[in-house]
């Protein structure tokens, strides 16, 4: 890959993870629900998924996928589903004293899950990354290169809203704890919405 296209991929992927989004709204919740280890595994799954789409979208099977407006709308209501159900696990939390703890292998499985089931990502990722790919050498190997900064990116400002809101909620753990798990499930809830009314433009 050229150097010089590498340069100026990274200020742009820098901007768009610095965007927030469903990722980062995500990881806020993690955090407020777990504390910051959860919320360092949720963005860990979120840019192990990126990769996952960076991979298909690279091997043209993300092109398959834009094409088929079925496969598009069976992954969004997969998506919108366990969202919703992670709404109604926190929300049916018993109160404790402290925050309810959250396992880091569970917390970086939905963070995985979570991006995987958002189509809109694959298609994000064939109009963006593709600008700076050059058609005279393998295009595969160019996607995974980009595809790395802008996980790493993500996994670095995701984690650290992660941490901020964990620090949060750590101060209120002795207060309105019930409050934290609304919080967090009115999160869950809200990406599903803004999952089920996602557009394919």
């Amino acid at each position: 890959m050229d150097m010089l296209t590498l340069l100026a991929f990274i200020p742009a992927a820098l901007v768009l993870n610095l965007t927030p989004g469903a990722d980062m709204l995500f990881c806020l919740g993690q955090g407020l629900r777990g504390g910051a280890r959860p919320a360092l595994a949720a963005s860990a799954g979120i840019s192990t998924g990126a990769m996952v789409h960076v991979l298909l979208a690279g091997l043209g099977l993300g092109a398959v996928m834009a094409a088929a407006p079925w496969l598009f709308e069976v992954i969004r209501w997969a998506g919108v589903g366990y969202l919703l159900w992670l709404a109604i696990v926190t929300l049916r939390a018993r109160p404790r004293t402290a925050i309810p703890p959250v396992r880091p292998s569970r917390a970086y499985r939905d963070g995985l899950l979570v991006n995987l089931t958002n189509p809109k990502v694959i298609l994000f990722v064939l109009a963006f990354l593709p600008q700076f790919v050059r058609l005279d050498a393998p295009v595969l190997p160019q996607f995974l290169v980009l595809g790395a900064v802008l996980a790493l990116g993500g996994f670095v400002v995701n984690g650290a809203v992660g941490i901020g809101a964990g620090r949060v909620a750590a101060r209120l753990s002795h207060g309105p704890v019930r409050a934290l798990g609304w919080i967090s499930a009115g999160i869950f809830a809200a990406l599903a919405l803004r999952l089920a009314f996602l557009e394919r433009g």
